[in-house]
């Protein structure tokens, strides 16, 4: 009789990163509830696919573990130092046919407004530029998502183009911020 494989571990393989209040580290099984949690959320969810079930959810969650595993990058679950808790996900990703190495982000709702999204993204963009060798970061912003378009022109990126994602998501249209590393370095050492 066949019998279930243990768990190797349940952490994607990856680097874990600190910064002043969180900690950024591969997906994890502990995350999957608040993932899904803000997955489900409507207006959270809103701009990362839309509001999910939660086996729809479970798929987008492995995908990401999946990403660590074969590519050596995939967003971190951004976790809150001061508490453990699990406020989003940001970081590198390259999904089959995406428009450029993308730093991307999503929050719960929960830690909305607190600059939580910045922080990570500065730490993301240095890991993939000094760590993954990228030229150029993009983020992929719906155009009617002001919130992350206020947050991509605060990380210094400008808009280059306006395209159609990837299917499944062909439906959508998505402004192209771009950030090069050149760029980025030098606002990092002006400061």
């Amino acid at each position: 009789m066949a019998r279930q494989p243990e768990p190797v571990g349940r952490q994607a393989p990856g680097p874990v990163i600190e910064t002043e209040r969180l900690i950024l580290r591969p997906t994890a099984a502990e995350d999957f509830d608040r993932w899904a949690e803000m997955m489900a959320d409507p207006v959270a969810a809103r701009f990362i696919g839309g509001a999910q079930e939660r086996s729809t959810a479970w798929r987008g969650f492995a995908m990401m573990a999946g990403a660590w595993a074969l590519q050596g990058c995939a967003m971190f679950s951004a976790i809150e130092r001061a508490t453990g808790q699990w406020v989003g996900r940001i970081g590198p990703w390259v999904p089959e046919g995406w428009p450029g190495t993308e730093v991307g982000w999503g929050l719960h709702p929960a830690a909305w407004g607190r600059g939580y999204a910045y922080e990570a993204a500065i730490a993301s963009i240095d890991w993939a530029f000094d760590v993954l060798g990228w030229r150029e970061v993009i983020h992929c912003i719906d155009p009617e998502n002001a919130a992350s378009a206020a947050l991509a022109a605060r990380l210094g990126a400008e808009i280059r183009d306006r395209v159609n994602l990837p299917a499944p998501n062909a439906h959508l249209e998505v402004d192209i911020w771009v950030q090069s590393r050149t760029r980025w370095r030098a606002r990092r050492s002006a400061g």
